[in-house]
């Protein structure tokens, strides 16, 4: 996915060359109702732009027939399917515009778990207002389609591929032009009288000369590449290490009967990326997703690369003795991944990380124990996946509509921002506070119901067993001093469960001074949730983010 912006070119040659299937060209029109002001008005450039020096470079290159080309970005109609065919995409992504047929009405609150609609929201009163159904996109699409088929019919063409690639049938338009779904007559046979183009003192220094061809292409270049990639199979980077692994008889024997436990112990290296996907993908073939009744166990020594145990499933059990990259668990929906430092290592593991960004993404199931800590975004998305690490950094549980987040150790800022459901849990010995958005602040309580104790405790005793964990020892030691240092995010769809205690201000009060620390510092006190006026002392915090700030100083326990 590349944003389309000057010198798209180049990059779009480089990925190509590494093999790439798909280039989507992303312009600056669309994105989702979430997305900051910022972001939608003043990110990227026109996709006609990305898409035209895109295809100018593979096509001089010589590297258009090893990819296909797809563009987003604001697409609504035929009339714009056509325009991107014709300047070279194969390929037509629709996102905010198929959400609007569906019943979207773009309140831009999706993060904030009251879409007036129903479409981004937990609450089941408001997912009752929902009012799409999935003909209402298919018929959006088919008069799409239709629309395209006019036009292609009107210049006389049978299918899109004949237009694929064909600049030079793009014309600027020109004063008296009128933009039509269909063209006039005139335009279909030919017989136009030049006519200056369209004129306008915005654009008038706006040179749109490469956007036009004053040639057409030569047809057997064309068709050379044109549906080539997009009609073949997927590039090859040669035999990966699934394909050792799911090669031992032992493996090939587990997956056959669906029976019995298999434990292999493999060497990894950072270029070995997507390590699970295919051994995940044999299994749910064979078997389903929930279907796999054997244990497959691998144990991996050294460093992982990028999307480690992507996509695992029930049965599957991986452990790395080292450290992961970026994106662990990514789409996950069963089984378990365990990762622990060399036991040779000197340094202390709940000070150190050892597995990178956006780990977790979209999981559904399955669990996780990282023996240190995890980079940014770390369960975001999270579906239902139950996962242990001993600290991350920003945007923890961002996006989570299910499962459960215990950090044993220090957190970044804008904890659970978008969350609408799932738990999270903080240790937070030294009474630091968490650094969230004001919206989410008042979903923030300590640990006080017996099913969320028993959750909590459970958990992190299995993380001690399964990796050795000191921090996790520690808590267990003291484990009633301890539980009073947790924090429990629970989101308003959590809330009504047994899991979660809703304090009352006057409990919220008790409570308090039962925490009989001398530094103190509450996220949340009774005042803020009962709406009232901030605590009185030091600020908490400058800006838009809740909580205690890195560099202003921490407030003092509240004077009641």
């Amino acid at each position: 996915k590349l944003v389309a912006s000057a010198g798209i070119g180049t990059i779009a040659a480089g990925v190509t060359k590494a093999n790439a299937d798909v280039i989507q060209i992303s312009g600056h029109d669309g994105g989702t109702g979430a997305s900051p002001l910022s972001s939608i008005m003043h990110a990227g450039a026109p996709w006609e732009q990305g898409l035209a020096e895109a295809q100018e470079v593979l096509v001089q290159s010589g590297l258009r027939n090893r990819v296909t080309l797809r563009v987003d970005g604001g697409l609504k109609s035929g009339w714009d399917i056509v325009v991107a065919a014709m300047m070279g995409g194969e390929e037509f992504g629709f996102g905010s515009i198929a959400m609007i047929a569906e019943g979207c009405i773009m309140a831009r609150v999706c993060h904030m778990n009251r879409c007036p609609v129903g479409v981004a929201t937990q609450k089941e009163k408001l997912r009752k207002k929902f009012p799409g159904t999935p003909e209402h996109v298919a018929n959006f699409m088919l008069f799409v389609a239709e629309e395209v088929r006019t036009i292609l019919a009107a210049m006389g063409y049978r299918s899109l591929d004949e237009i694929i690639g064909r600049g030079d049938l793009l014309r600027p338009r020109a004063d008296a032009g009128v933009r039509t779904n269909v063209p006039q007559p005139s335009l279909a046979t030919g017989a136009t009288k030049p006519a200056e183009p369209k004129r306008l003192a915005k654009t008038d220094t706006v040179d749109l000369s490469r956007f036009f061809a004053a040639a057409p292409p030569d047809e057997a270049e064309r068709t050379a590449w044109v549906g080539v990639t997009r009609k073949g199979a997927a590039h090859s980077n040669g035999p990966v290490l699934d394909d050792e692994v799911l090669g031992f008889a032992s493996v090939t024997k587990l997956i056959e009967t669906n029976s019995g436990a298999v434990e292999e112990r493999l060497e990894i290296t950072n270029t070995d990326r997507s390590v699970g996907g295919r051994i995940s993908g044999a299994i749910a073939r064979k078997h389903g997703d929930y279907g796999f009744k054997g244990a497959l166990d691998l144990v991996f020594t050294g460093s992982t690369g990028q999307s480690f145990g992507v996509w695992n499933i029930q049965g599957v059990n991986l452990k790395v003795v080292g450290e992961c990259n970026d994106y662990v668990g990514k789409g996950m929906s069963g089984g378990s991944i365990v990762v622990v430092p060399p036991s040779e290592s000197t340094f202390d593991a709940e000070d150190n990380v050892i597995a990178g960004n956006t780990c977790l993404y979209g999981a559904t199931g399955g669990k996780v124990f990282l023996r240190g800590r995890a980079g940014e975004r770390f369960g975001v998305r999270n579906g239902g996946c139950r996962t242990v690490v001993e600290g991350t950094g920003d945007h923890l549980g961002e996006y989570m509509t299910n499962g459960v987040v215990v950090a044993l150790g220090r957190v970044g800022r804008n904890v659970g921002a978008g969350m609408s459901g799932g738990l999270i849990y903080v240790y937070d010995p030294e009474e630091r506070g968490l650094q969230m958005h004001g919206d989410n602040a008042k979903n923030v309580f300590r640990v006080k119901s017996a099913a969320g104790q028993e959750e909590l405790r459970g958990l992190i005793e299995e993380h001690h067993r399964r990796t050795g964990s000191a921090v996790a020892a520690d808590i267990l030691g003291d484990w009633p001093a301890a539980l009073r240092r947790f924090w429990q995010v629970a989101p308003p769809s959590e809330q009504a469960g047994e899991r979660v205690v809703v304090a009352t201000p006057e409990e919220e009060d008790a409570a308090e001074a039962v925490c009989e620390a001398p530094d103190m510092r509450p996220v949340v006190t009774a005042a803020a949730r009962r709406g009232g006026s901030p605590p009185r002392g030091p600020k908490a915090s400058s800006g838009k983010w809740g909580g205690s700030s890195p560099t202003a100083p921490a407030a003092g326990r509240r004077d009641e």
